[in-house]
Order: C-alpha cells, then structure tokens, then sequence
C-alpha cells in the first residue's frame, strides 16, 4: 500500500449529511488531546494532513481521508472535552453515534485512541462497551507511550486488562507518534485489511 498517495476528502459536520460508504473504513476515535491527528499524520507519512491543535477539541467534524484507493480513514470528533457549549457535545455525540450507528457503512475496525499515561476515563470504557455491544471489530491504541519509562510501561500494560471489559482479550498496541512506535504495526493491519480475500 502507498502511503505516499492520500488525500482528504471531505468533513461533515452533521450525521445527516454522512454520505454512503464507497470504501471499506477504518475510523479513530477517542477522548479529546489524546492524539487522534497525531497519529493520522505519522501514520501517513504527512505533517499537517490532519489538523493537530493545541486546543482539545479542534476536530468537530468527521473527515474523510482516502488511503491509496483501497480504504477510507475516518476520523471522528473527540469526545470528553468539557470546555464546549452543550449544544456543541451533542452535535459532536449525535455525528460519533450517527457514524457508528449506520449499519450499512462498510466499516472494518475502529481504532480506538487511548493515552497511555492515564487510567482509561469512563467514557473511553463506554465506547469499548458500546463498540462490544454493536458488534463492531476495534483495537486499543495508547498513545504517547515514548512519555513512559520502561516501568510505567509495564504497570499501564498489566492495568489495561483490568480498566476495559473482556481486557484480556484486547489488541493493544502503545504508540508514540514522536518515535514512530506502533506504526508499521497498524499498516500492517490497514494492509492486512485491505487484501483480497484469498491473500489475507
């Protein structure tokens, strides 16, 4: 796959307004500041494809990215940003469950952004719950792994299984969009997603 050849699509800011799938889907979520843009862009190879902001909260539309015409990345707003009117969280919780709701988008995994610093908040274990419930395939990322020492690694790690429901179970893997950690492993998955199935 050619990381090199992708483009963005489009934003929507209304669940209304999401167009059909054309493309199997990857979507991101998670909390706000959690590094959802980050990632994208070291996933991608890119510097500012997605907007990355100081501000929790910035991403307050679904954008579509098209990845070498073989899926289409879907970042979804983040939630848990308490500093936004409530007519704004709403919005952004009718977009997420508008999204994820759709039972005809041909949508292949969530990938789901937690930072790796801090306990998963009860929000990031509703939408595991919610992600369990809707039958939905997903991973766990912890991002900002390279803020750990090899200690605290290990503590987070052992802890994960007791925060999230059926933890033990969970695909786990630490990121770090400074090092790059993580990365061929989840374009080892996009990949994996993306072969023919007599390949894959």
């Amino acid at each position: 796959m050619n990381y090199h050849n992708v483009s963005f699509l489009a934003s929507y800011g209304l669940s209304g307004q999401l167009p059909p799938s054309k493309r199997m889907e990857v979507a991101f979520a998670g909390r706000s500041n959690v590094g959802k843009s980050s990632l994208i862009n070291k996933l991608l190879g890119r510097k500012a494809l997605a907007r990355v902001s100081a501000v929790p909260g910035k991403t307050a539309t679904v954008n579509f990215y098209d990845l070498d015409g073989q899926i289409h990345l879907v970042d979804l707003p983040g939630y848990g940003y308490a500093k936004v009117a409530k007519s704004e969280k709403w919005r952004w919780a009718e977009l997420i469950e508008g999204y994820l709701n759709d039972q005809e988008r041909d949508l292949a995994l969530v990938i789901l952004l937690v930072d790796m610093r801090h306990p998963a908040t009860r929000l990031d274990v509703d939408m595991v719950n919610y992600l369990i419930e809707t039958e939905r395939p997903f991973l766990v990322v912890l991002t900002k792994a390279d803020k750990l020492n090899k200690t605290e690694r290990a503590q987070r790690l052992a802890a994960i299984a007791d925060e999230f429901p059926c933890g033990e179970d969970l695909t786990v893997v630490p990121f770090s969009a400074e090092t790059g950690e993580g990365v061929e492993v989840l374009r080892g998955i996009l990949e994996e997603l993306a072969a023919p199935e007599d390949e894959a």
